[in-house]
C-alpha cells in the first residue's frame, strides 16, 4: 500500500476477543463477523487497489442497533468505519486493522411513499434504482443516476454527494436530499430536515451530505421524487475531433438549452462501450455526445433541432436521434456500462473524478494526452461534460511491478491540473484516501483546520472513519476544541499521521 493509514491501536487489538463478545451481545443472530474467511468480502471497497482486514464486521440491522454499537465503541475508544454496499471508489469504506466496519447492507426498507409531498423515506442501504422502482407506477422516478445505480446504496450516495448523468438538470443528491436521521459518534440519534424543502437553522444537510462517514452514521433518508417528463429523447454525435466535441459543449450551454443529460466519451471509451453492450456507437469518430432532452413533446422536438444545428456549426460528423424509449435507452446503456467495458480492455484501472469549467475541457483533454504518452500508460475518457465532471480511466496492470504507483502518479497530476484550470479534486466520489494527500492542493491549512473543527464538533475522539479526507490528522485541542488541563490532552492517544 503507497498511501498511509493511521498506525493500529496495539491495546484495542489486544482487547479483540472481548470486543467481538461485547458486539454479539448488542446485535445478535448473525450480526457480527469474525471470522478471516468471513471478512474477506470486506476488505476493500470500489477502490480495489487497496486492501486491509477489519478487525471485526458489525452488521445491524435498527437505528437502536447502530446506537448502541457507536455508544459502545465511544466509550470504549474503538474506531468505526461505515460502509453501504462499498462501491466506493475513493476508498472511503476501506477498514483499519483496529476498528470495527459497520455495515449498513441490511437497511433495505422502504418506510415511506408519500406521492402527495412527493418524498419517499429509506433505509441507507436501498440502492439508488430500487427509489425509482419503487414509484415507477406512479409515474415518478429519483433524479441523481449513479453509473453503479443497480448496486450503489441511497446511504452512500449522501456520503460522497453522488451524480450522474442527469445531474445536469437535475441536481446532485444534494439537492434531491430532503432529510436525514444520523446516529452520532456518541450514540446519540438526530434528525436533520424533512419532507419540506426549507428548515430554519444552520444548513445541517448540507454539512452531512457529502461528509464521508466522518460525522455520523445515517440511518433513514428522505429524497425528493420527480414526475417522469412527458417526453425524453436522446442524440447520439460523433465528432472527428475531441476538440469540436467540447466545443459543441459549451455552445449547447451557452445558448441557453440545459439537457437533462450531456455525457461524452473518448474514442477507447467508445469501441469498449460498444463491443460490451453493442449500442450502435460509431467507431470511427474521435468523441461521442449523448444529450437527452425531455419535457412537453413540442419543446423537445424544436431542442432537437437546435442542438442537431449547433452540433453541426461544430463540425459534427454523424448524429442519430433517438426514434422510442428503447432506442433512447440503448443510447445511454453503453455510457452507463462504460466502467465495466473498459474492465474488459485492460487488466486494471483507475477511475479519477475531477471537475473542471466547461472551457477547460479541451485543454485539459490535450494535457491528459500528453501524460498517458508521458507515463506509458493508456487513458479512456467517460464524463458529465455539461457540468465538467471529469471521469478518466487510467489503464495498468497491477501484476507489473511499479505500474499501480505510475497511475497514481499519472491520477494525481490529473486532478493537479483540474484544480489549476479552475476546477475541483471531486466532483462526486468523494476524498476518501485517493485524494486524501491532495487536498492541500486546492485547500490552505487554514481552511483543512476549519474543516476539522467541523470534525471536532461531532466526532471530538476522531474514532468515525479515521485516515480519510484529511492529509495531516489533527487533535482536537490544537483546533481549539478541547480544554487542555494541567497541561494533559483529553484524548493523549489519539494517532496522527
Amino acid at each position: 500500500m503507497t498511501i498511509m493509514m493511521p498506525a493500529a491501536d496495539q491495546a484495542v487489538l489486544a482487547r479483540r476477543e472481548a470486543i467481538i463478545a461485547a458486539l454479539r451481545k448488542l446485535v445478535p443472530g448473525e450480526g457480527v463477523i469474525s471470522s478471516a474467511a468471513e471478512m474477506l468480502p470486506y476488505e476493500s471497497d470500489g477502490l480495489m487497489a487497496y486492501r486491509q482486514p477489519p478487525m471485526v464486521v458489525v452488521l445491524p440491522d435498527t437505528t437502536e442497533q447502530v446506537s448502541k454499537v457507536l455508544k459502545y465503541c465511544h466509550e470504549n475508544g474503538i474506531k468505526v468505519v461505515p460502509r453501504g454496499s462499498g462501491t466506493s471508489l475513493s476508498g472511503g469504506a476501506l477498514p483499519l486493522a483496529d476498528a470495527v466496519l459497520l455495515g449498513l447492507g441490511k437497511f433495505k426498507r422502504v418506510r415511506e411513499i408519500d406521492f402527495d409531498n412527493r418524498a419517499v423515506v429509506v433505509e441507507p442501504g436501498v440502492t439508488n434504482l430500487a427509489i425509482s422502482q419503487a414509484v415507477a407506477h406512479a409515474g415518478f422516478y429519483y433524479a441523481p443516476d449513479p453509473s453503479s445505480q443497480i448496486a450503489c446504496s441511497i446511504g452512500g450516495n449522501v456520503a460522497e454527494n453522488s451524480g450522474g448523468v442527469h445531474s445536469l438538470k437535475y441536481g446532485m443528491t444534494t439537492n434531491n436530499l430532503l432529510g436525514c436521521e444520523i446516529v452520532l459518534m456518541s450514540g446519540e440519534v438526530i434528525r436533520v430536515g424533512g419532507k419540506t424543502a426549507e428548515t430554519s437553522g444552520y444548513d445541517l444537510m448540507g454539512i452531512i451530505t457529502g461528509s464521508e462517514g466522518l460525522l455520523g452514521v445515517i440511518t433513514e433518508i428522505t429524497v425528493r421524487i420527480l414526475q417522469k417528463p412527458e417526453t425524453a429523447r436522446a442524440l447520439m454525435i460523433g465528432f472527428a475531433e475531441v476538440e469540436h466535441a467540447g466545443q459543441c459543449v459549451a455552445d449547447v450551454i451557452s445558448a441557453g438549452i440545459i439537457p437533462g443529460g450531456m455525457e461524452m466519451m473518448d474514442k477507447p471509451a467508445i469501441h469498449a462501450a460498444e463491443a460490451f453492450v453493442h449500442a450502435g456507437y460509431p467507431l470511427d469518430v474521435e468523441a461521442l455526445l449523448i444529450i437527452e432532452l425531455d419535457g412537453p413533446g413540442v419543446e423537445v422536438d424544436e431542442l432537437i433541432k437546435r442542438v442537431e444545428k449547433i452540433a453541426l456549426g461544430c463540425g459534427s460528423t454523424t448524429c442519430q436521434i433517438s426514434t422510442s424509449e428503447q432506442e433512447r435507452l440503448l443510447f445511454w446503456s453503453g455510457r452507463k456500462a462504460a466502467f465495466p467495458a473498459v474492465g474488459r480492455i485492460s487488466p486494471d484501472y483507475l477511475c479519477m473524478d475531477g471537475t473542471i469549467p466547461r472551457a477547460a475541457l479541451p485543454l485539459v483533454l490535450r494535457r491528459m494526452k500528453e501524460m498517458s504518452a508521458k507515463y506509458g500508460l493508456g487513458v479512456a475518457n467517460v464524463f458529465h461534460a455539461g457540468d465538467g465532471n471529469l471521469h478518466p480511466l487510467i489503464l495498468y496492470d497491477a501484476n507489473k511491478p511499479g505500474e499501480l504507483q505510475l497511475a497514481e502518479d499519472f491520477g494525481a497530476d490529473i486532478l493537479r491540473l483540474c484544480v489549476e484550470v479552475g476546477g475541483v479534486l471531486t466532483g462526486e466520489h468523494g476524498v476518501g484516501i485517493e485524494k486524501r494527500d491532495l487536498m492541500p492542493e486546492m485547500f490552505s491549512e487554514v481552511d483543512l483546520n476549519q474543516q476539522q473543527r467541523i470534525k471536532c464538533a461531532f466526532d471530538a475522539q476522531g474514532l468515525l472513519n479515521p485516515g480519510k479526507v484529511f492529509p495531516t490528522l489533527h487533535r482536537c485541542a490544537e483546533l481549539g476544541r478541547v480544554h487542555v488541563h494541567g497541561g494533559k490532552l483529553a484524548f493523549p492517544d489519539l494517532p496522527r499521521f
